[in-house]
């Protein structure tokens, strides 16, 4: 009886967990503030884990199954993590569920406006929603153009690839950038 606990989702549940932490990581390279222009701090990190995170979850879902599933399991180790760096700074338990919804509405706003940029032509929609919401303004050029690199990387993975592959995202380069401009 206990071993149904153990079923399909507890054994794909490590392997999601690898795979945000290696968006994470992505997320946390000291280019994308040093020349992306995000803010190094709370708002900052989150902004562009959430970029990261959008950016894997439109590949997932562009997947076949069980690609959906899984995608459902990066989001919720996605705000497991964000709740758990919230219990580490010290917010009380109390406080924990308001500042999740909180998260929870920013990241889906986010969201919205990632997706809507991503589906426009060029980069003049991605450059400004993320000088909106990620960076400064005059950073975001940059970063939608990193943006788009991660998109089309991704486009070619399979699951297998997305799951297992080192560099899932290219380096962020602003000085490439400014030369194709």
């Amino acid at each position: 009886m206990i071993f149904g606990l153990f079923g399909k989702r507890a054994n794909r549940r490590s392997p999601v967990d690898t795979l945000f932490g290696r968006v994470a990581e992505a997320s946390r390279l000291p280019a994308l503030y040093i020349d992306g222009g995000i803010p190094d701090s709370f708002e900052g990190r989150f902004e562009s884990l959430t970029l990261h995170v959008l950016l894997v979850l439109r590949r997932l879902r562009e997947l076949p199954p069980p690609a959906a599933e899984l995608a459902q399991e990066f989001i919720d180790a996605c705000f497991a993590y964000l709740e758990l760096g919230f219990r580490n700074g010290g917010i009380s338990d109390v406080a924990v569920p308001k500042k999740m919804k909180k998260i929870g509405q920013m990241f889906y706003g986010r969201v919205q406006a990632y997706e809507a940029a991503l589906a426009a032509p060029g980069l003049e929609a991605l450059a400004e929603a993320l000088g909106r919401n990620a960076c400064a303004p005059e950073a975001a050029p940059a970063l939608a153009a990193y943006a788009r690199a991660v998109q089309e990387a991704l486009a070619t993975a399979d699951l297998d690839g997305i799951m297992n592959r080192d560099n899932l995202f290219p380096a962020f380069s602003a000085r490439e950038v400014a030369h194709d401009a």
